[in-house]
C-alpha cells in the first residue's frame, strides 16, 4: 500500500489545491503541510489549537475573507465542531461544513473548481 495518494482537479480552477496526502500531511505544490489554511487566493501552515480549544481566532484569517463558508476538515475521523466554535461563526453569518481532513482537501478541490468562494482549515490527519 502506498504512503502517497494523488488528487486531481480542473486545471483551470484558480487558486491552491491540495494535490495528494503524504506521510508529512497535505500536498500543496510540492511542500507537504501538518496542517493547512486555504483560502481562494492563498495557503499557508496552520498550528491548530487541539481540536476541543478551537476559537474563531484560530482562523481568523479564514473569516476575514468572508467566504460562502468554512469547511473544516477535523483530521483523521469526522468529530462535531466544538459548540463555541460553531456559535462564534454563526454569529459572523459564517456556516461550517465538516468532515474528516482527506474528505474536506477533496471537497475543497472540488468546490474550488465549481469556483466557489470557501475557505478551510484542515487538522493534521493524524490528529
Amino acid at each position: 500500500m502506498s504512503d502517497s495518494i494523488r488528487i486531481t482537479r480542473d486545471p483551470t480552477a484558480p487558486g491552491p489545491i491540495v494535490r495528494g496526502f503524504a506521510a508529512t500531511g497535505f500536498r500543496v505544490g510540492e511542500i507537504a503541510y501538518p496542517a493547512l489554511l486555504l483560502s481562494p487566493d492563498w495557503h499557508e501552515p496552520w498550528n491548530p489549537p487541539p481540536f476541543e480549544s478551537l476559537t474563531a481566532d484560530a482562523v481568523a484569517a479564514l473569516i476575514d475573507e468572508a467566504p460562502e463558508f468554512l469547511l473544516l476538515g477535523t483530521g483523521a475521523n469526522l468529530r462535531r465542531a466544538p459548540a463555541p466554535f460553531a456559535a462564534a461563526l454563526e454569529a459572523r453569518g459564517l456556516s461550517i461544513e465538516v468532515m474528516d481532513s482527506r474528505a474536506a482537501a477533496r471537497a475543497w478541490g472540488v468546490l474550488r473548481s465549481e469556483g466557489r468562494k470557501i475557505c478551510a482549515a484542515l487538522y493534521p490527519l493524524d490528529a
